[in-house]
């Protein structure tokens, strides 16, 4: 049925191609007639569809990429709106940007092994000014032409040199360039359009989606975590805390109550920034109802000395919210994730 629809409306993508490159306008209309509905995902039959939104998410958070999963085409095309959903979900900011990166960065990897002609319509479903280079032009080995509005509006973010319109090959209001050069761009109109997609507010979720988009939230803390924790400089700055952390340093040098999350996350960030487990320990010293063996082994398994050898980080910032830990928030809180993202950037020449 789908099949046929594609026919009769003269697509001009290929349902191989509705399958890689699935935020075009044209795949939305090709599942028009599935008339997909949140209430429906949890129904039998549609598991397999579920499964493979999940992994599209999953994919996307720990690698930063959507491999393809399943030689089956229906599936593909129909699991893309479904991923959309559970990232909706989620309510997490940094998942809807990762999913839009890692769907965008996929399609224009795809974008670079495909035919000029079919780039040309893909950009085209962007309503691109863009055009193929003449053939009798050979003093440019270009193969795009663009007009100079597509190719600010998808540059502004692009730091490398090469980008910058003095660069670039300009005549007449038009910029040169080759299809590489082409799908880089083009990776930036399709992570907009997904993130747009993302940006809505669903007021009640299926129980079973919304115990998929915890998992997810996880997943993210995690992969989070990883991040933040890579190349912390040797020596500890205190000038750096983000003001959670400091609030709960205060209070615990203060002999103040500390709740059993807030004692979690001043003892994993001191931990993961580089604090050795035993001067972790002497700041707990004074509370009334310290016991020593206990709280060392707390703090050791913590930082991966002990069980599982697992090693915690602190929450991301929307479950120290939740949970009554953020505090003072300031204007570098409000464009983060995670306290240690606060910390790394906090110490980066301004």
């Amino acid at each position: 049925m789908l099949a046929k629809n594609l026919q009769a409306a003269g697509a001009s993508f290929t349902k191989n191609d509705l399958a890689k490159y699935p935020f075009l306008k044209e795949t939305a209309e090709y599942i028009k007639p599935l008339n997909l509905q949140i209430d429906d995902l949890t129904s039998a039959g549609m598991d397999q569809i579920l499964k493979r939104a999940e992994e599209r998410v999953n994919e996307a958070i720990v690698y930063r990429a959507i491999n393809k999963g399943s030689k089956n085409i229906d599936l593909e095309i129909a699991s893309f709106p479904v991923a959309l959903l559970l990232v909706i979900a989620t309510d997490n900011s940094f998942v809807k940007k990762r999913y839009a990166l890692a769907e965008a960065k996929q399609a224009s990897s795809d974008l670079v092994l495909e035919p000029k002609e079919k780039v040309l319509k893909v950009a085209q479903d962007f309503d691109w000014n863009l055009t193929l280079a003449s053939p009798e032009n050979s003093s440019s080995p270009s193969e795009f032409i663009v007009h100079f509005a597509d190719y600010l509006r998808n540059t502004t973010h692009l730091r490398d040199k090469k980008w910058k319109l003095t660069n670039s090959i300009l005549s007449k209001g038009n910029i040169y360039l080759n299809k590489k050069d082409v799908a880089r761009l083009l990776e930036e109109e399709i992570r907009r359009r997904i993130e747009k997609r993302l940006d809505v507010k669903q007021a009640k979720f299926p129980p079973e989606l919304e115990e998929i988009a915890e998992k997810l939230n996880k997943l993210a803390a995690e992969k989070l975590g990883e991040m933040e924790t890579e190349t912390f400089p040797k020596v500890i700055v205190q000038e750096a805390f983000p003001p959670c952390i400091n609030a709960l340093y205060e209070a615990v040098t203060s002999s103040r109550h500390l709740s059993h999350m807030g004692r979690f996350t001043l003892t994993t960030f001191l931990v993961t920034i580089g604090m050795p487990p035993e001067k972790v320990l002497d700041l707990f010293r004074n509370f009334s109802d310290f016991n020593e063996r206990l709280t060392r082994y707390q703090i050791e398994h913590i930082a991966g000395e002990r069980g599982s050898a697992t090693k915690y980080t602190p929450p991301r910032c929307s479950v120290l919210q939740t949970h009554g830990v953020c505090k003072n928030r300031d204007d570098l809180c409000r464009r983060i994730y995670h306290p240690l993202g606060y910390y790394k950037r906090k110490q980066k020449p301004s």
